[in-house]
């Protein structure tokens, strides 16, 4: 059966990640409820900082700890320390390496934007992440899609990010150093966040990631216009956007959306990308517009901007050595689109 006081002092041997001091050092279990009938265990946890990666990978090991223990269910709530406590313990510690949101950072932001779902946001995000590592350039990928993160996926990643003092150390994988919402839940489990818990994790990638110098950061936003992409617009007022679209008329329509929002905030939209072109028959070379004609270049001419690129509908090949399923490679002949399209996004947004 399970005791609360076995359950304490295995959660007050854990240390608090931002102080560095053990929760029964910092008082900072503030709460353990035992149900033995249903063997589920609630607890509440007092943190320096709250809605932060460091609170997610916290999480992870409590909950493998008390179900080591024996607990079926856990139940987590986090809330904050005294500010008296966290004054006393608190040392005075560097920036992180690498703060993108710094006056003297040089990387210039490109956000990936669509107005709805389905269109191949996130595929084209990590796609153009990967051809600007293949032509020489340093890249880095936020994953800013926080409710429906797929980056770590779509590129193979199964290993998770480090921690390194004060600072969290991305994944590095085909060149670009990706950070994600994935990397800090269990077993795929959905983020009921609120707008403002968002925003700090959002800020957490920006700011308490060792991101090094990056030539381009490219985010993969959430589609429409919420939250995310708000706190997006208003950290970053000098990012770029591209829009993704697909030929549908409607889809167009709705990704215009996306783009009026870009322009109201000042943000530069660059260009558009015209996803799910057409289907090449490999036996016959004929194109089918299976979802239509025109969407890519209305939108375009509507925000004046030029088409990057018009990516037809075919899977990559897979290889079960490096498995990445949806990369593409080099010479693939979409993989080559991807590469023209970062030449022309490097000409259009020069490294500074």
């Amino acid at each position: 059966m399970l005791q609360e006081s076995e359950l304490r002092n295995i959660l007050e041997q854990m240390n608090e990640p931002f102080l560095h001091r053990s929760l029964k050092e910092l008082d900072a279990i503030q709460e353990i409820k035992v149900k033995p009938e249903k063997e589920h265990v609630s607890v509440k946890i007092a943190l320096a900082k709250t809605g932060t990666p460091e609170q997610m990978k916290l999480q992870q090991e409590v909950v493998a700890k008390l179900k080591e223990a024996g607990a079926q269910t856990v139940g987590i709530r986090f809330g904050d320390l005294p500010q008296e406590t966290v004054a006393k313990y608190q040392q005075a510690a560097a920036p992180a390496s690498g703060n993108l949101l710094s006056p003297g950072s040089k990387t210039t932001f490109i956000a990936i934007a669509s107005g709805k779902g389905g269109v191949g946001k996130s595929t084209v995000s990590v796609n153009l992440a990967v051809a600007l590592a293949r032509a020489g350039k340093k890249v880095g990928l936020i994953d800013a899609d926080i409710y429906g993160f797929s980056v770590p996926d779509m590129m193979g990643i199964t290993q998770r990010p480090t921690v390194r003092g004060e600072s969290i150390i991305p994944v590095d994988r085909f060149g670009v150093k990706v950070i994600s919402m994935g990397f800090f839940v269990e077993d795929n489990a959905p983020v009921i966040w609120r707008g403002p818990m968002l925003g700090k994790m959002l800020t957490s990638f920006f700011k308490e990631v060792e991101w090094g110098d990056l030539d381009y950061l490219l985010l993969d936003l959430p589609p429409g216009t919420g939250d995310v992409a708000l706190d997006v617009h208003s950290m970053l007022p000098a990012c770029k956007e591209i829009i993704v679209s697909t030929p549908h008329p409607t889809a167009a329509f709705v990704a215009a959306r996306a783009g009026a929002m870009a322009l109201r905030t000042d943000h530069e939209v660059i260009g558009i990308v015209e996803n799910m072109a057409y289907f090449e028959s490999k036996k016959t070379g004929e194109k089918e517009y299976v979802f239509g004609q025109g969407g890519g270049e209305k939108l375009a001419d509507e925000l004046r901007v030029p088409i990057l690129g018009k990516i037809p509908l075919q899977q990559p090949d897979w290889d079960e050595l490096e498995f990445a399923p949806s990369v593409y490679a080099a010479d693939h002949p979409i993989g080559k689109i991807y590469g023209e399209m970062a030449e022309r996004i490097v000409e259009l947004v020069p490294v500074r």
